[in-house]
This record gives C-alpha cells, sequence and structure tokens, in this order.
C-alpha cells in the first residue's frame, strides 16, 4: 500500500495544506492549485519514451509533433541557443507554414523560453509578465518566411538564478512530448515521454497562468480528445497520474538560508514517496547537491531501502557551487561515508553484545555518466546524463524537469509528472537500460566494501 497512489496524495495534499497559508505561498505564483489540490490530479495515456541526446530527440519525436500540428503549438523551454537542433526548428517552422497557407488557416505558435546567453539575462526585465522578442532576435526564420503561422517568443526570467526550467511542447492540445531537453548545442544525454488524454490539459493550463497573454488566456481549455498515433501503440493508457508544479522563488545564498525548500507539489510528492519507499529508488539526475534529497536517501537506506544512483561528473560546476557551496562530486563522497558511518553503526559490537538484533541498511550503489565508444560512427555520443527521473518501489516513475539539486529545490521554477503504473515502470526500465549500456561507469557499490 506505499505506493498506492491516492494514499500518496493524501499524505501530499496534507503537507501542502498544512503550509498553505505562510506568505511565501500566498505569494506564489503560478498558485491556481493552492485552493484545489484534487486538480492536480489526472489519467494520461502514454505513447511511448524516447532515449537519446537533445538533437535526437528533437529531430525524431518533437519536430515532427510540430509540422503535423493543426491549429497550435506551444513550445517551453528553460534554454534557446542557436544550435543546429534551433536551426531544425527554424526548418519545422517553415514547413508548419506552407502547410498553414495551403490550408487558408493560421496556426497558433507560442515559444516561451528562460534563458539564451548571459547577455539576455542581465538586461531582461525581472518582471513575471516577460518580455515580447522581435522577431530580428527570434533566431529563427523571420516573418515572411512564416505568414501561415501566428507567431510570438516570449521570455521570462528573474536575476539572478531564478530560471524558468520546464521543457514541454503542446501540440493542438491533444498531445504532449515532455523532454529533458533545452534547444541548444549540448550533447547529453535526455529523455522524452510522449503523452495524451487529460493530462494535456494540466500543461495547458500551467502554461496559460504562466506564460500566455491576456488573449491566450482567453482561450477555454477544452476537455482534451484522444490522440491517436497510426505509427505506434500506447504502452499505457489511462495511467493514474499526479501533475507537479514547482514555482520559482528568489534565490538565497545555502549559507544564509534555511536549508527547508519551499512547499511546492513537487518537492512534497518526492519527499513523500522517499519516504514511503520499501524496497528500491532510482534516481537518474545531471546534478546530486540538495541536502534536503541527501537526507531523504540516507533515511530510506537507514530503513533498508535500496537506492541506485546515476549522475554526471563536472556538469555545470560554478552553477553548482554558486547556488549550493558545493559540487555533486563532493555530495556524492559525503554521501556514501555517511552511509558507511551507519552500516558501522548498525553493526556495532556493543549492540550486539547487549542482545540487539541489528538492521540491515539498503543496498547504495552509485554510477557516472561516461561516454561509450560510439557504435555507429554517424551517432553523436551523449558527453553528460541530464535525463531526470525517479522511479520508486517499480511502481511509480517521475518525469520532468527538477534535478536533485539546491537550485531545483529552492529557486528555480521546476515542472514534474509522477506517473503510477507497475507496466510503464517496467517498460522505461527496460528501454532506459539498453540506452544506458556501456554509458555508465561504477563509482561505489556497498555489497562491494
Amino acid at each position: 500500500m506505499a505506493m498506492e497512489p491516492c494514499s500518496i496524495f493524501e499524505d501530499v495534499a496534507g503537507r501542502l495544506e498544512a503550509q498553505g497559508s505562510t506568505e511565501a505561498n500566498r505569494k506564489t505564483h503560478p498558485g491556481y492549485w493552492i485552493k484545489d489540490l484534487k486538480s492536480l490530479l489526472c489519467t494520461a495515456n502514454v505513447e511511448d519514451i524516447t532515449f537519446g541526446t537533445g538533437h535526437q530527440i528533437y529531430t525524431r519525436k518533437i519536430l515532427p509533433a510540430i509540422e503535423a500540428a493543426e491549429t497550435e503549438v506551444v513550445l517551453v523551454t528553460c534554454f534557446l541557443a542557436r544550435s543546429v537542433t534551433l536551426d531544425d526548428l527554424g526548418d519545422s517552422l517553415r514547413k508548419l507554414s506552407v502547410k498553414a497557407q495551403r490550408n487558408g488557416k493560421l496556426i497558433k505558435v507560442r515559444i516561451c523560453f528562460s534563458s539564451s546567453s548571459i547577455w539576455q539575462k542581465l538586461l531582461q526585465t525581472s518582471s513575471l509578465a516577460g518580455q515580447i522578442w522581435p522577431e530580428a532576435k527570434w533566431g529563427l526564420p523571420r516573418k515572411e518566411e512564416l505568414q501561415g503561422l501566428d507567431m510570438e517568443v516570449k521570455s521570462i526570467f528573474q536575476l539572478p538564478f531564478s530560471v524558468m526550467h520546464p521543457k514541454f511542447v503542446v501540440v493542438d492540445r491533444q498531445r504532449v512530448l515532455l523532454p529533458s531537453c533545452n534547444v541548444s548545442w549540448e550533447d547529453w544525454f535526455e529523455g522524452c515521454v510522449d503523452l495524451n488524454g487529460a493530462v494535456v490539459d494540466q500543461f495547458v493550463r500551467f502554461w496559460q497562468s504562466f506564460w500566455a497573454g491576456e488573449e491566450d488566456r482567453q482561450v477555454k481549455i477544452t476537455n482534451s480528445t484522444p490522440f491517436s498515433n497510426q505509427q505506434t501503440s500506447a504502452i499505457v493508457r489511462e495511467a493514474y497520474a499526479v501533475f507537479l508544479p514547482s514555482p520559482h522563488h528568489r534565490f538565497s545564498l545555502p549559507w544564509v538560508s534555511s536549508e527547508q525548500p519551499p512547499a511546492t507539489p513537487l518537492n512534497i510528492y518526492l519527499l513523500t514517496v522517499f519516504t514511503r519507499a520499501e524496497r528500491g529508488i532510482y534516481m537518474q539526475t545531471p546534478n546530486l547537491t540538495s541536502i534536503v534529497v541527501l537526507s531523504a536517501i540516507l533515511q530510506a537506506l537507514e530503513r533498508g531501502v535500496d537506492v541506485t544512483i546515476l549522475t554526471s561528473r563536472r556538469l555545470m560546476r560554478l552553477e553548482q557551487i554558486v547556488t549550493a557551496g558545493t559540487t555533486t562530486e563532493r555530495s556524492v563522497r559525503s554521501l556514501i561515508k555517511r552511509y558507511q558511518a551507519l552500516k558501522l553503526h548498525q553493526t556495532s559490537p556493543r549492540d550486539l553484545e547487549a542482545g540487539f538484533v541489528p538492521s540491515h541498511a539498503g543496498r547504495l550503489i552509485v554510477h557516472y555518466h561516461k561516454m561509450r565508444d560510439a557504435i555507429d560512427q554517424l551517432e553523436v555520443e551523449p558527453a553528460q546524463s541530464h535525463l531526470k527521473l525517479t522511479i520508486v518501489d517499480g511502481k511509480v516513475a517521475i518525469f520532468g524537469s527538477g534535478n536533485m539539486d539546491r537550485a531545483s529545490w529552492h529557486t528555480s521554477q521546476e515542472l514534474g509528472l509522477a506517473l503510477t503504473s507497475e507496466s510503464l515502470v517496467k517498460q522505461v526500465w527496460q528501454s532506459l537500460s539498453i540506452a544506458m549500456e556501456g554509458r555508465s561507469v561504477t563509482e561505489y557499490d556497498s555489497d562491494k566494501d
């Protein structure tokens, strides 16, 4: 019953409601969910899961979906940078424009981002109304090439480090693609979930509440009609889903602020499933610097829960030091030392002599991403892992934009989606295991101590 979805949500809702009257939560934006937590519940059809580099995911999944649009495309990303991926996006928009002109009906395209360069962030207005970009600065085709599109590009960023980190694409309000990758040059290992059904309305509502202009907010959200992909069969129908927004908060230095993270649906949900875990936690994250997460991992291990972590070395180290005062490598070393001390304490001779039956800590395995020799010389090998995926007890999978670092837990706007389905988790794990074959090196395995 530990991973029973309704029971989990009751715990999450109770903790959110207990902290919902605080000043911080009253100022949360978007905060439409605060007065109606059950509105975050829905179901989702999962068409498939794709792994690869960001460019591969865009060319194989996202851009074909954009080109197939009939009425509207909403693309939300954190980083929008000049790159081959951006060039390919431009080509897809040209094709979409030609189709719209042929059909005699404009197709709405909204591109939303938070970061494109250091100068953009320094000069960006801190207003949550954001900034509408002139076409000369899009980095995309000019309007004369996109006459079939009703096009708008908008950015929102708050100094010094409050980025809007979510990444998702909504097509015709019938389909959502939830990637871990940005529109950028970074050749990192990424993932993408292809979704349809009632969950689509959750993403539209989030976009309308935070990103959309007044005119776009007036367009009513309608129940999403079933999406049919003729090339694939859905791997899961109507999985129990929880939409998990995590609004941004003002940056605070780690050594002068509380380590208690803001009580957002994403943060509270993750802490709840960590606490409820009985068998195993798998965590794949670009960075791992959150003290709250590290403590939750240690507590799970102490209860006998096995924990496997896959993360990256030397990824965004300056950002980690500024936002967390540490790095992933230092945090991992600290976790291993604390875990070894825990095991030593659990089996101390004094306790054995006193007749106490020792408890057994769970197994801890830590992997770092590594590049493998390219099997296909035409394929680009991911240099780092940027996937954000947590699996608990083989029943719950949490996808989204949030890392297990202090920036994601305390400062950045994030977005997650929890799906409860043993069959889905099994297929995700099988696909991920194949995709990650030869792409990790074991840093620590407690069974080999």
